[in-house]
Formats: C-alpha cells, sequence, structure tokens
C-alpha cells in the first residue's frame, strides 16, 4: 500500500493551519514541514509532534528538504510574501511569482510526480506558474481557488437562512479575489433553488449583500488581525484529504479550462471540479446566465493580463 505522504512547502500560519487540521483529523502517514527558515520548521515539527499522543493515528512529521518530495503523493505550497492590509492579491504576484519558480524547480529536481496543490496568493496566477515550471499534467497541479470563498458564502448564507451549511449548495467561481461571483442560478437549499425560497422583492438585493459580505470578509479580518489562516488551513486539509481518499469530490479550486470549457482556454481558474487521486479528474461545468459569463471573462481577462504584463516575463528569466 502507497504511503500517504504529505510535503508542506511554507510553514507560516496558513502553512500550520492547515498541518494542525491534519493532526487533528488523520488520514496522513507521513508529514514533512519545509522552509527558508530551518529552525522554524524544526520547532514546528517539535510542537505538533507533541499533540499527537492526542491525535487520532499515529504518524511521522519531519523538517525536511526537497529530497523528501520524491515519493510524496501531494505537496502543498504556502510559502510567499502574505498580503498586507489595504494591498490587492494581485500586486502581490510578482514577488510571489519568483519565489514559487524556485520553490517548484526544487520540487521537481526530485522527480516528483504526484499532486501539487498551490495555496501562495494570487492564487490563480501562482497555479499558472507552477504548472508551466513544473511541466506536469495540468490535472497534477491546481489551487485553493475559491474553496474558502465558497466556504465562506455557505457559512453566510447559513447564518442568513437559519440552516445548515451542510444542506447549502453554492459555489463562489472566478478569481479568488474582488472580481469573483456567484453563479445563482445554481444554488440550492436542499433541492429547492434560492430564487425559489427568497420570493420577494429584496431578492436581488439580498444576494448582493450576501457575495459582497464574502468579498469583504477577508479584509476585514486582515485588518482586524493582520492574516486569515485557520479557515483556509481547514480547507486545505480537506482538499488534501479527497485527494488521498480518492473522493472524488467537488471543490471550487483553480484548475486548468481548455478548449473552450466555460468559453475560456489556457487559464487557471477557480470553478467546479472533481478531486481525487489523479488531481483534476474532470470539471463539473455549471451552465451561466450572460451576466455570470461576463464576470467570469472578466477574472480570466484579469488574470491574463498580468501573466502578459509580466508574470510570463519573470518565468522565462
Amino acid at each position: 500500500m502507497k504511503k500517504r505522504k504529505v510535503v508542506l512547502v511554507g510553514t507560516g500560519f496558513v502553512g500550520m493551519s492547515m498541518a494542525y487540521s491534519i493532526l487533528n483529523k488523520g488520514g496522513v502517514d507521513e508529514l514533512i514541514l519545509i522552509d527558508i527558515d530551518k529552525d522554524k520548521t524544526i520547532g514546528e515539527q517539535m510542537d505538533l509532534s507533541h499533540g499527537l499522543p492526542f491525535a487520532p493515528q499515529k504518524m511521522v512529521i519531519k523538517s525536511g528538504d526537497y529530497d523528501e518530495c520524491k515519493d510524496a503523493q501531494v505537496v502543498v505550497i504556502t510559502a510567499g510574501i502574505s498580503q498586507k492590509p489595504g494591498q490587492t492579491r494581485l500586486e502581490l504576484a510578482e514577488t510571489n511569482t519568483k519565489i514559487m519558480k524556485s520553490i517548484t524547480q526544487n520540487i521537481m529536481a526530485s522527480r516528483f510526480d504526484g499532486v501539487i496543490v498551490v495555496a501562495s496568493n494570487p492564487v490563480d496566477l501562482m497555479t499558472y506558474v507552477v504548472s508551466k515550471v513544473s511541466g506536469l499534467p495540468k490535472n497534477q497541479v491546481f489551487g485553493s481557488g475559491t474553496v474558502l470563498d465558497t466556504a465562506r458564502l455557505r457559512y453566510i448564507m447559513s447564518d442568513y437562512l437559519k440552516i445548515s451549511s451542510k444542506n447549502i449548495h453554492a459555489y463562489i467561481m472566478g478569481e479568488h479575489g474582488d472580481s469573483s461571483f456567484v453563479p445563482w442560478d445554481n444554488v440550492y437549499i436542499g433541492c429547492k433553488n434560492i430564487k425559489d425560497i427568497l420570493k420577494d422583492n429584496s431578492l436581488n438585493k439580498d444576494l448582493e449583500k450576501v457575495h459582497q459580505d464574502v468579498v469583504n470578509s477577508a479584509y476585514e479580518i486582515i485588518n482586524k488581525k493582520k492574516a486569515t489562516y485557520y479557515g483556509i488551513g481547514m480547507a486545505l486539509s480537506t482538499i488534501v484529504k479527497a485527494i488521498l481518499d480518492n473522493e472524488n469530490s467537488i471543490l471550487t479550486v483553480s484548475t486548468y479550462l481548455k478548449e473552450g470549457q466555460y468559453g475560456q482556454d489556457d487559464i487557471f481558474i477557480g470553478v467546479p471540479a472533481i478531486i481525487n487521486n489523479s488531481g483534476v479528474k474532470g470539471l463539473l461545468e455549471l451552465h451561466l446566465n450572460e451576466e455570470e459569463q461576463t464576470k467570469l471573462n472578466n477574472s480570466c481577462k484579469i488574470i491574463k493580463e498580468m501573466r502578459k504584463n509580466s508574470i510570463d516575463k519573470i518565468i522565462q528569466l
């Protein structure tokens, strides 16, 4: 039986929130921590390991280096410069592109052939960078995309409707950022469409407020506590579990669109995808109305302009 081995690159707040979540959930045999700050990885390894007597299963936790990637099933990248208050995700792009390029080259030098999950921001662009530099098949590289945005949406809707978030089937699509959108025609509470539940005149106003609350929540958290990490840590551990357990789970990851999918080509963007041990098994392609398609096109345009203006040049250096 193949060893369930995960390598985490980046032991900041996001990476360690994921590691702590994995420690509590179990399902991983070996967790390797890599960071430019070697002492920090050793300290984090020690701290996590002291919690193993309370964990649901035995797990080996080690401070390591990139040679450990060679037999890993999953590598999760959370390294990079974090978002500052008032800074957009897209402003992070150039600095983090250089970091992603270096990290990916180190991973691939080990002859890694598993799945890479990217969580560094701006995630859609950084996933593109890792895919380009790694040369891995497109299904084996994807980003955390709008998985956290989607979780925020379901939480806020749950609070608004007083219905369990587990029975709210809704997605945030597009860029992990300000140009994201909700395809409301595809939102269901149980088996009933949201628009059949909210039939009063305030429907559009209510739905728009819900989406704005989702978009603004990250900025609000950053302003109050400087960073967000618990939610994305839980999201990443859920993604890792979906890969290791071959779940075929539907998650809104930043995945590769090709040959006219959603009217797009050659771009990584947040859409509902089926995740298993091969990475992205396929897309759950939703029907978008004209307004939603325009919003997705706008998200893709923003990303492609950034690629053309600076990202591709850095990759080619």
